[in-house]
């Protein structure tokens, strides 16, 4: 018998109920695996339903997973998404995502996940597997995959190099929005998974911010803090130069831990565009 968790939401647990339920009736269905939160354990009343469906390779084209999905309960919403995805919203305001994909290639391709999904528990996430191949591959994700220390410290000290560079390039532009934005969707990202790689906080790698009152000490989430502000020029400045200050702090704990490269001349010369108060160009 297929293992059924108990998460914090059980309105997600009837849900989840409902959709394998539908799957072993829906003969065009060869498998359904679950992943986020609440395969992790870690759902709540905020959590949505997240779920690939695998679809035999005789009905991948004509499968219509938006007719499916509307059975698990009404739907408000239902879209394809700018990644392909069918989103959907239910009836509750839950949100879903449904990867709708043929079995055959879709099944083959999940143990290249490893390193990017986990799955603890292969067997509760598993809601329908009609001849085991997806049990099989989901077991290659039950293992954590933490990122390899020393080359992902050096990518992302190289990362938040070139962006920061950019971000103080927009802001002697003048694109104080622009500046904002680069600050807050691209850099951040980054500084906040170099700092989990140094304090050995990786579990929620590929979204840094989740959780990150729990996982990050204090200090680590003042610093973050301090990175963020209102999309007004000074503001913007003020933040850029805290980010930039704990981008080099990052760069250095990790280059005296794993030996990685710091380009110290050039970040100096990034630290002195980003103090300048606009109006000027050195090139």
């Amino acid at each position: 018998m297929p293992r059924t968790p108990v998460s914090s939401c059980p309105a997600l647990d009837r849900r989840v109920a409902r959709l394998r339920e539908l799957a072993a009736a829906e003969p065009r269905l060869e498998g359904v695996l679950l992943y986020g939160s609440w395969t992790l354990g870690e759902a709540d009343a905020h959590s949505d339903i997240e779920a690939y469906l695998y679809v035999r390779d005789a009905h991948a084209d004509t499968f219509d997973g938006r007719e499916f999905v509307g059975r698990i309960a009404p739907l408000k919403l239902a879209y394809t998404n700018m990644y392909g995805i069918l989103a959907v919203v239910f009836d509750d305001l839950m949100r879903g995502e449904f990867h709708v994909v043929a079995a055959g290639p879709g099944i083959d391709e999940v143990p290249t996940w490893r390193g990017m999904v986990q799955l603890p528990d292969p067997g509760a996430a598993v809601l329908l597997d009609r001849d085991g191949r997806l049990t099989a591959a989901a077991r290659h994700l039950a293992d954590p995959c933490p990122p390899e220390p020393g080359p992902t410290a050096q990518q992302l000290t190289d990362e938040l190099t070139n962006w920061t560079l950019m971000l103080a390039h927009v802001l002697e532009r003048g694109e104080t929005a622009r500046a904002h934005a680069l600050m807050h969707t691209v850099v951040a990202p980054q500084q906040l998974q170099l700092c989990r790689l140094l304090r050995g906080s990786t579990t929620h790698w590929l979204t840094p911010s989740r959780a990150l009152e729990q996982d990050l000490p204090a200090a680590d989430r003042d610093r973050y803090t301090a990175t963020t502000a209102p999309a007004v020029l000074p503001a913007v400045r003020v933040a850029a130069r805290a980010s930039w200050q704990w981008s080099r702090e990052l760069a250095g704990e990790a280059a005296a831990r794993w030996g990685t490269e710091v380009p110290t001349a050039l970040h100096e010369e990034i630290g002195a565009l980003l103090a300048q108060d606009g109006g000027s160009c050195s090139r």
